[in-house]
């Protein structure tokens, strides 16, 4: 529960962070005439409703089971994941757009107010990307690189306001946004990869199934393992479903042969686990 708890206010605090600059890049750009903050201000907005979604969706996922969703809410994270995933696809088209036709036509930047902007985007969307960094969540792996985005378009800012401050070289805000964006989206399309694996309940990825296969094998009295499923609930903990072939004579001997099997695959995170037998006579 304690981490479950740190995931929230991770959440919440990159929420905030994000909510609060976006106002402040609305009046800073309003005051310096800056079209590129303000551009960067609708998009730190953006942001920020995709942080308060997953904070919601993060906290609604620690529900426990009911009749609705019996193994609980957990997914509930991933559909924050997915969300964000797509928020941030579409992000990084608009950023296309805005940049490409500036590579033939760079508009005139206003130096200092960009330099400035950049210095505080670093340091507040920085610290925000390094907390929700430590986090497990898949929802935080996303959000990660959703902070990252900025901090990265921040140090574009921040290097083109420095040179523009000694020389107009307005091409390269453009093609700095461009790179950033093809950077993002290529981290991006990995991390949905991942969430999309999860919901469509693949093995997870640091789980040889074989091995497993192996594992339960070796256990005294099961003669077979006739069917094997392990799937993720939420990417951190997960499930299994097995079918074993195998001798005893009473329940005693069913019961050693389960507590078995869940002891040898203790260190997997699967907290979830249904274990059929088929009995054989020797």
């Amino acid at each position: 529960m304690a981490t479950a708890h740190k995931d929230e206010k991770n959440i919440k605090l990159a929420f905030f962070i994000n909510l609060l600059f976006s106002i402040g890049e609305f009046i800073g750009g309003f005051l310096i005439n800056s079209v590129a903050i303000m551009s960067d201000a609708v998009h730190d907005l953006g942001d920020a409703t995709a942080l308060g979604l997953s904070w919601f969706l993060q906290k609604f996922s620690k529900k426990e089971g009911d009749q609705k969703f019996s193994f609980g809410y957990k997914r509930f994270s991933l559909l924050g994941a997915l969300i964000n995933a797509l928020i941030l696809i579409a992000g990084s088209v608009y950023i296309f757009f805005q940049a490409i036709p500036l590579l033939f036509n760079p508009e005139h930047s206003n130096a200092q107010g960009m330099v400035w902007f950049a210095i505080a985007g670093v340091l507040l969307n920085g610290f925000a990307a390094y907390r929700l960094h430590k986090g497990k969540s898949v929802n935080e792996g996303v959000l990660t690189w959703h902070l990252l985005e900025d901090v990265l378009g921040w140090v574009a800012v921040l290097i083109v306001g420095i040179v523009l401050l000694f020389k107009d070289i307005h091409i390269l805000d453009p093609i700095l946004s461009i790179a950033i964006a093809l950077f993002i989206l290529f981290n991006v399309f990995r991390n949905l990869s991942k969430t999309m694996k999860i919901l469509l309940e693949g093995v997870p990825q640091e789980i040889d199934l074989d091995e497993v296969h192996s594992r339960i094998e070796k256990i005294p009295g099961v003669l077979s393992v006739k069917d094997l499923h392990i799937w993720s609930i939420d990417g951190e903990e997960h499930a299994m479903n097995v079918c074993l072939s195998v001798t005893g004579e009473n329940l005693a001997d069913s019961t050693a042969i389960k507590e078995k099997v869940r002891s040898t695959i203790s260190d997997l995170q699967i907290i979830h686990s249904t274990i059929e037998m088929d009995w054989k006579t020797q």
